[in-house]
């Protein structure tokens, strides 16, 4: 059974990927995670400054995932000279570097990581309802390299089909669709205060923001020339034949390997040929 398929040029011999976050936070954990057999990887966020994430930062239940994470713990120069050249030389799988999150930050990280990377995906959580924004950080990338870009869309953003209409304009070539969804809140009635986040605030995935998800990929697709990353919600090989017939060429799963352990990604691989099989398809394309 054929499960490659095709990213903005970049070939992934199946559509499985991490999504950026806690479990691509360093070379040791990404070359794990490359182990079980993805297609590709996705680097946890780099900035200019280090996060500083307060703990406890994850809650997970049967069916979701709520977090306070932010981006990369540490600082963009251990990521530069130390974690993306051990990677470049070691990673047999193509390689894309989450960077975030405004203009200003894209000036200084990108050039000093092109050379590490097969593709880009940038984070767009801190943006607001102004979409406009996005197009000056996708121009202000491609004055430093001609490798694809893939940017993250938020659900809170409220036109997605323009949101990639402006990254498609701008020379983009792709759309990660969904980030986490937020704010939200955990009670603890023993303590009768939020569970966790600062000032009580977290965000949440896992499979239970999959329609969302699906939705928004859904529209997304319909600009043409766009290539979309499906993410949110997936726990099985189910759900990966579903992103891809509402117009996802890939997808990434984070949420559920935090559920139920990392070897999720392993046993959805090895189930999706019969997947397919059971479903008619022929190949993932």
């Amino acid at each position: 059974m054929d499960l490659t398929t095709e990213i903005a040029g970049i070939k992934l011999e199946n559509p499985l990927m991490p999504a950026s976050g806690p479990l691509v936070g360093d070379y040791e954990k990404i070359m794990y995670i490359a182990s079980l057999g993805v297609g590709g990887v996705v680097t946890k966020t780099i900035s200019t400054k280090p996060a500083e994430v307060p703990r406890p930062c994850i809650y997970g239940a049967r069916n979701y995932v709520m977090n306070s994470e932010l981006w990369s713990e540490l600082p963009p120069e251990k990521w530069i000279k130390d974690i993306l050249p051990k990677l470049r030389k070691n990673l047999k799988i193509p390689l894309i570097v989450s960077l975030g999150y405004t203009k200003e930050d894209m000036e200084e990280l990108v050039p000093e990581v092109e050379e590490f990377a097969d593709a880009f995906e940038i984070s767009t959580h801190y943006i607001g309802k102004d979409v406009s924004i996005v197009g000056e950080i996708v121009d202000t990338i491609r004055k430093y390299t001609e490798k694809p870009i893939f940017m993250k869309l938020s659900p809170h953003i409220p036109d997605p089909v323009r949101f990639a209409e402006i990254v498609k304009e701008r020379g983009g070539d792709g759309i990660v669709a969904i980030n986490s969804l937020g704010p939200t809140m955990m009670v603890d009635l023993k303590t009768r205060s939020a569970l966790f986040g600062k000032d009580g605030y977290v965000w949440i995935s896992g499979p239970v923001i999959k329609p969302l998800a699906l939705a928004m990929v859904n529209m997304v697709s319909q600009v043409e020339g766009i290539t979309v990353i499906g993410v949110g919600g997936i726990r099985s090989s189910e759900d990966i034949l579903e992103f891809l017939l509402v117009g996802a060429k890939a997808v990434q799963m984070l949420s559920s390997a935090l559920i139920f352990g990392k070897d999720i990604y392993r046993r959805i691989l090895k189930s999706l040929p019969g997947t397919l099989e059971k479903y008619g398809f022929q190949s993932i394309r």
